[in-house]
């Protein structure tokens, strides 16, 4: 992707518009603009600079914070005039400690979250995590605990208990994400095949 390829006519003052989002959650994280100059060291470093309109200078996000919006990938509009980066947020992204300069919900993707979480478990085996112990037993007490949470689950709906149906559904959230990840598999594996089985 280059600079050239966006139709600035269209972007007021000759500057980009640029929408970033949470690589994990999906979360929207703020909204900023680039002239040529932000996107080439966006590009060449990794992380978001901006061109801030009030300064009149190039930016960094996360420049005094430490805050820094490392990106995972960038995508063109069909217009060509916005960019979206989907970036790993380093702390919060808005200037007054939120996720997100946006007043959404910060449950809104958390499963996603979840899902990093157990995947970085995986990876580091930290000493006295539950998450650890079940990756110490292996698939056939993951597996088990998947099926025990999941007829809790069945219980509390027959029985018609919502606030106990939610408290053993995410029981069961929890432990078919660690199962996922013990065989190599992820959300985004799943959305895959249900997409395929909506076509």
């Amino acid at each position: 992707m280059t600079f050239d390829q966006f139709n600035l006519s269209k972007c007021p003052d000759g500057l980009l518009p640029v929408i970033v989002q949470d690589a994990v959650t999906l979360k929207v994280l703020m909204l900023g603009y680039m002239n040529r100059e932000a996107f080439d060291r966006s590009v060449a470093e990794g992380r978001v600079t901006f061109f801030s309109r009030t300064r009149q200078c190039l930016w960094t996000k996360g420049e005094t914070s430490g805050h820094y919006l490392y990106i995972e990938s960038m995508y063109a509009d069909c217009d060509g005039d916005t960019l979206l980066i989907k970036a790993r947020p380093v702390g919060p992204t808005c200037h007054r400690g939120t996720t997100s300069c946006f007043d959404t919900p910060d449950e809104e993707g958390f499963i996603r979250r979840l899902q990093s979480v157990v995947q970085q478990r995986h990876r580091d085996m930290p000493e006295g995590s539950y998450t650890t112990k079940l990756f110490i037993k292996g698939v056939k007490k993951i597996s088990q605990k998947v099926g025990e949470e999941a007829v809790e689950s069945i219980v509390e709906a027959v029985d018609g208990n919502r606030d106990r149906f939610i408290y053993e559904a995410s029981d069961l959230i929890y432990h078919l994400l660690v199962l996922m990840e013990q065989m190599g598999c992820s959300i985004e594996d799943m959305e895959r095949e249900l997409a395929l089985r909506h076509k």
